[in-house]
């Protein structure tokens, strides 16, 4: 992409909290920093990315080009990187997959989006797979409160504590409802990708809640004992949200999963999970910030 384009999208991505619009819109997208190979300058690129589990997956495309991209020839120099996800920004190691592995990952992007196979057959060349492994005291979505999560062991976003948890919690959101536009989308089969990105959403959830329930809400139940009824709920709450996760895992263990029982299971969890996240701001917030 041009630069002056690239430095919109990027502009657009830290305005609005990893959201951008036009043709990325609804996307999953990040912005890589890398340290020129031959220059020594950072550069920001935006990028898309593939969950999985506790790394990230990106696709050295270049638009189906000829040639690798500069920033992936960055990395390879100078594999130590920083990731911007519209909620932490943060270090992370990049290792290119090769062999089995990366063709197993290929193989599943292109099952998800067919986009990624025409850029590889456009450019004439084996579109590198790049796994991004953040260091520790970080995380990915499958372990957002590692990196603080309001309350971990890493620190939360910069700002208010009150606003950082909102922040974390427009992550879980957002990423709900992208799972559930891909579910609604799908053919008569669920991909693997779309199974690996909700078991990423389910293992992301699970961490923040035990980063809560171990770390915060003991923190404000001694400070403000006059909580302790609304963190029993919210305790609570957390029970039934993990229920419906498991229920969820194990629908995505079978084989012949159906996107319509996928969704049925995606809107419950969704309903119960945005309910609880509500209520939580509502009695939370103020008193973090």
């Amino acid at each position: 992409m041009p630069i002056d384009f690239n430095q919109q999208i990027i502009d657009d991505f830290r305005a609005n909290q990893g959201q951008v619009g036009g043709p990325f819109e609804g996307a999953r997208l990040l912005l890589l920093t890398t340290v020129g190979a031959k220059t020594g300058a950072r550069r920001t690129t935006p990028l898309g990315y593939l969950p999985d589990g506790d790394r990230l997956l990106i696709i050295a495309s270049a638009g189906g080009a000829p040639a690798h991209p500069a920033w992936y020839h960055n990395l390879r120099a100078n594999p130590q990187i920083n990731v911007e996800d519209g909620t932490f920004a943060y270090q992370a190691t990049a290792v290119v997959l090769e062999g089995e592995e990366r063709d197993r990952m290929f193989a599943r992007a292109v099952e998800a989006d067919p986009g990624w196979g025409a850029y590889q057959d456009r450019s004439g060349r084996v579109l590198p797979v790049v796994a991004l492994l953040p260091t520790a005291g970080t995380h990915t979505l499958a372990a957002l409160s590692a990196h603080g999560g309001v309350g971990g062991d890493g620190g939360p976003p910069a700002g208010p504590m009150g606003d950082a948890l909102r922040k974390i919690h427009g992550a879980f959101r957002r990423e709900l409802a992208l799972i559930r536009k891909e579910v609604a989308a799908s053919g008569p089969r669920v991909a693997a990708q779309l199974r690996v990105n909700c078991l990423t959403m389910c293992q992301g959830l699970h961490e923040h809640h035990s980063r809560e329930d171990g770390s915060m809400f003991p923190a404000l139940e001694e400070r403000y004992p006059e909580l302790g009824p609304t963190l029993e709920r919210l305790r609570a709450e957390h029970i039934v949200v993990q229920r419906l996760l498991e229920q969820l895992q194990d629908l995505l263990a079978a084989d012949d999963v159906a996107p319509e029982a996928l969704l049925s299971e995606v809107n419950r969890l969704t309903k119960e999970l945005e309910a609880h996240l509500d209520y939580e701001e509502e009695q939370l917030v103020p008193l973090l910030n």
